[in-house]
């Protein structure tokens, strides 16, 4: 049954990646959790364990367009970290649909950007995670801001 959390992960996100290894539900959040404090931390080595190594994961996204394998996401997000732009996010309004071995965390991205100027950032995601060897990994991202201009100014900020 979907269920409506009562929670959100942003800048005081914390590294749970530990309690990942845990195959229920709890350990799904924990690596939710951990994706968005690698995000806001700007944290290449927790961001990459949150992420699979499988060759067919998936992001789909406003600055990488559709990207395959856990190592591309990772280059595409090293750039993003070392870039001219600072990114935060806070991840809610999330509904969450999991079951056993997945878990999926539908819900708004919230934050800003900074170059010279801070700008209101909202994308419209969605996390994939399933339990895998021994511990929850992201499969699969889709993100997507719905003004075309504020996309075009998101991508130009990041790109440099």
């Amino acid at each position: 049954m979907p269920r409506h959390l009562d929670t959100s992960f942003g800048p005081g996100a914390r590294n749970r990646l530990d309690e990942a290894g845990n195959p229920g539900r709890e350990g799904a959040l924990a690596a939710l959790e951990s994706f968005y404090y690698a995000f806001n931390q700007r944290d290449l080595d927790a961001f990459g364990r949150v992420w699979t190594s499988d060759p067919l994961a998936q992001l789909n996204n406003p600055l990488g367009g559709v990207l395959r394998g856990g190592e591309a996401i990772t280059e595409l997000y090293e750039r993003v970290f070392h870039g001219p732009a600072r990114v935060t996010v806070t991840f809610g309004d999330i509904v969450e649909y999991s079951g056993a071995g997945h878990a999926v965390f539908a819900g708004r991205e919230t934050g800003e950007y900074r170059v010279t100027e801070t700008v209101p950032l909202s994308i419209r995601t969605t996390r994939f995670f399933a339990y895998e060897a021994g511990r929850w990994v992201q499969v699969h991202h889709h993100g997507s801001i719905d003004d075309a201009g504020a996309l075009a100014a998101y991508q130009r900020a990041i790109r440099g």
